[in-house]
């Protein structure tokens, strides 16, 4: 393996490669560090670590992770790479629904062009309102925060608020084009490594509290461990990382078998092949829908049972806590209805049945068809099913390590939870595509024995693909360039404006 990674930098293509999406990563995460002019972000970070499991347990402490930090920290880049990503899942999903979208995603490259001029668009507006929406939270956090004290912004709010939305939407524009020059000039998928290194970026401080959980004084405050809980939680740790590559690798192959076809003096077809059904389509998607409608009911009965004094609603608000009963029955129950939504809105079986029927392909012991189509549904209902029991234990897991064995919860997410089924997914499909470059060069993979499997390898396609490198030194010379005023900034805002 290690070997692999040195014959990594022996092809001057994936080389080159590397260098630009190393490069691409440090000025995101310079950008994560540069603070808002006229923010203070110091209250806030204060707050959330005077809080039990600090910003960790809850939606703002899921987004805060996707960016690595940046939100807490009041950085130009505290939306993150999130709005891009939900403007494609709008779109995604009113494929499904809105005809005149459907049929540019059939156009191939002119349609799907077109659906990324639309997303970036969508992209801007949704930068707007939510950077409009976290600045006037930021001046009256005590609305939100109960219990907080203190100020965030000391300058003029509507200069604030004008200038703030501009930087963070720029910001988040920035990080799309970053994920997207990673995408055709780097290796892996630009937007996936964005939220991966966020969530990576979490982890020194994550070993620097799991470092005092052992050395920590016998009779101080806080959970002490020994040398046997630090054996067991390295064995957890590695079981819990075998079981998320095992989910997520996990496929129901589906045999197909093609009839033979007679064009010319040519014999097409007769060969057999299989489908491959992932066990867990829908992805960690089910959990992030789950957690925002929780804390969006907890925020709402809270809130309005403040304010219009009504007890039996704020009694209501206490069931979407974390730690209450009812709250992971709840949270469990929008897991499964999610999951399947998902499900029945990205697999269409009908129309793999017809283009299985249409290419001479069939499903042995069931009929072309409609039969094929109920078939398959059928399939993917159970293996959704096994998914979100899957996705519930993972999802779980992190509340369990902090409520019943009080390890803290920054170190517990990286024993499951959202977090870690992004980063194995994201790097594993990372690994599959270098280790694509590696074969076709005549080296040997990751693996001593086979390779890196999984059911994207459409993805690696963009591998072969060198003339985006032809450009690479403009986009070498723009990250430099933002490094060092990145640099600069900070260093004027730490060393001579406080």
């Amino acid at each position: 393996m290690f070997q692999a990674f040195i014959n990594c930098f022996k092809i001057p293509e994936l080389r080159d490669r590397i260098v630009l999406t190393l490069g691409l990563l440090v000025a995101a995460r310079v950008g994560a560090n540069i603070p808002l002019p006229g923010l203070d972000p110091r209250p806030l970070q204060e707050y959330f670590a005077s809080q039990a499991g600090g910003a960790s347990g809850n939606l703002l402490g899921l987004y805060n992770m996707f960016t690595g930090g940046a939100l807490l920290k009041g950085a130009i880049f505290a939306l993150g790479i999130m709005p891009y990503i939900s403007a494609q899942i709008i779109f995604q999903m009113m494929g499904a629904v809105v005809p005149s979208l459907a049929r540019l995603q059939q156009e191939g490259e002119v349609g799907r062009q077109k659906i990324t001029q639309y997303t970036r668009y969508a992209t801007v507006g949704i930068c707007v309102i939510q950077a409009v929406l976290l600045i006037m939270t930021l001046e009256n956090p005590g609305r939100l925060f109960q219990g907080f004290t203190g100020d965030i912004v000391i300058v003029n709010h509507t200069w604030f608020l004008v200038a703030s939305t501009v930087f963070m939407t720029a910001g988040s524009i920035v990080l799309m084009w970053i994920g997207e020059q990673i995408t055709q000039r780097g290796v892996g998928n630009g937007t996936s490594i964005l939220i991966t290194i966020g969530i990576l970026a979490d982890l020194p401080s994550a070993a620097a509290m799991t470092y005092r959980l052992f050395t920590a004084p016998l009779g101080s405050e806080g959970k002490h461990l020994g040398i046997p809980e630090g054996v067991m939680m390295v064995a957890l740790f590695v079981l819990v990382v075998m079981g998320l590559v095992m989910i997520t690798q996990a496929v129901r192959k589906i045999p197909v078998q093609h009839a033979k076809r007679v064009v010319g003096r040519k014999v097409y077809g007769g060969q057999s092949s299989f489908m491959p059904l992932r066990v867990n389509y829908s992805g960690v998607m089910p959990i992030i829908f789950a957690s925002a409608i929780c804390l969006f009911f907890q925020t709402m009965f809270s809130w309005t049972g403040s304010a219009l004094n009504l007890k039996f609603l704020i009694e209501a608000s206490s069931v979407f806590n974390r730690g209450d009963v009812w709250y992971y029955v709840l949270y469990t129950l929008l897991i499964l209805v999610f999951s399947y939504v998902w499900v029945s809105i990205m697999f269409k079986p009908i129309q793999i049945a017809d283009d299985l029927k249409k290419y001479g392909g069939y499903i042995p012991a069931v009929r072309p068809g409609e039969p094929t189509a109920k078939y398959l549904d059928f399939v993917m209902t159970r293996l959704t099913a096994f998914g979100t029991i899957s996705l519930v234990v993972i999802a779980l897991f992190p509340d369990v390590l902090y409520y019943n064995q009080q390890i803290p919860y920054q170190v517990g997410q990286f024993f499951g939870g959202t977090g870690m089924l992004i980063t194995v997914g994201v790097l594993l499909d990372l690994l599959r595509q270098v280790e694509t470059y590696l074969l076709q060069r005549h080296y040997d993979g990751f693996l001593s024995k086979g390779r890196i499997r999984g059911t994207s390898m459409g993805r690696t396609r963009t591998l072969l693909d060198t003339q985006g490198l032809r450009r690479a030194n403009t986009v070498l010379y723009m990250i430099v360039a933002f490094i060092v005023s990145g640099l600069a900034a900070y260093s004027i805002n730490v060393f001579v404006l406080k």
